[in-house]
């Protein structure tokens, strides 16, 4: 599939405050692409956040929060700042011009538009994104399992704690080490280590599978879980799961003092974010359980008693 195949069916939202220019964009784009449309800058604001489109077509100026502020408040929030934005306006002056691209503008289109012109920027977008997409998609993986490294990690709990936080609900983490992995490697060798890591990581994805939940290779044989708006119950199922199907696996460990199998330990930890704690203060909680289980027998989960 080429790059241009994948400017296709791209999800654009059209910010204008007249609907004559939404009728005309959406009827120019519809054939290719999912059409969403805003009325205001407040509203473009929530779709934003809630449909993560893949490209703003953004009128200047409007009523009450103008094209530029709208552009500003994109950029300065982690969750939107990537999504490209073209503006499309009546002001068609270098200065104007100018203004939209400080602003964090990637193209300028002038009032009255060309349809052809207006499909042939958004496709140009569209390419240009998910090239980007798929870098940062390289950037943030894992190579060997394919789940999230932990750079993806931690730009993923930053963010998660402060939703969160402002919406008052807990963040649960569970800390995982596969039991004596390096005696595995030293009886089975490294391309068997490999394929352990990606097959006990498989399993361990299988068990958080909602869209928030993220798994994450953390070093070594160490993975770490992600689970935002999950209690201790929540993450205590979770755990329990991981056991049985790491055990399904039947991975043979000849090496290991817990059983003939390859198991798993893990340190399980919840928090409810506010400005009083840190993200850190759990990962360091779940690492510390993570040691009681070793400590105590491995093939076990622990969880502090306030959790």
């Amino acid at each position: 599939m080429s790059w241009s195949d994948l400017a296709m069916n791209g999800r654009i939202l059209i910010v204008d405050d007249a609907m004559e220019n939404i009728q005309i964009l959406h009827h120019a784009l519809r054939d290719e692409h999912d059409v969403l449309f805003a009325l205001s800058g407040e509203k473009a604001l929530q779709i934003a956040h809630n449909q993560q489109p893949d490209l703003i077509l953004l009128d200047a100026v409007m009523p009450g929060m103008d094209g530029y502020e709208v552009c500003g408040a994109l950029r300065a929030s982690a969750a939107v700042r990537d999504i490209p934005v073209i503006f499309v306006t009546a002001l068609s002056t270098p200065e104007d011009e100018t203004r939209a691209l400080e602003a964090g503008a990637v193209d300028f289109i002038s009032k009255p538009f060309n349809v052809a012109v207006v499909r042939a920027r958004v496709r140009t977008q569209l390419t240009v994104k998910r090239q980007a997409d798929a870098m940062r998609e390289l950037t943030l993986t894992d190579s060997l399992t394919g789940v999230a490294n932990r750079r993806s990690f931690n730009e993923a709990m930053d963010n998660e704690w402060r939703r969160c936080g402002r919406d008052g609900t807990p963040v649960a983490i569970i800390m995982i080490d596969i039991d004596h992995f390096k005696h595995y490697n030293d009886a089975y060798g490294h391309q068997a280590g490999d394929l352990c890591l990606q097959q006990v990581s498989a399993a361990m994805k299988r068990c958080a599978g909602r869209p928030p939940d993220l798994l994450a290779r953390y070093g070594g044989e160490e993975f770490i879980i992600l689970l935002p708006q999950v209690g201790a119950e929540g993450a205590e199922v979770v755990a329990q799961r991981i056991l049985d199907e790491v055990r399904l696996l039947q991975i043979p460990h000849k090496a290991s003092s817990v059983g003939p199998q390859v198991t798993v330990s893990m340190g399980v930890s919840t928090a409810m974010p506010d400005d009083q704690s840190d993200a850190s203060a759990l990962i360091r909680r779940a690492d510390a359980l993570l040691y009681r289980a070793k400590e105590t027998g491995r093939n076990r989960y622990c969880m502090s008693p306030q959790d």
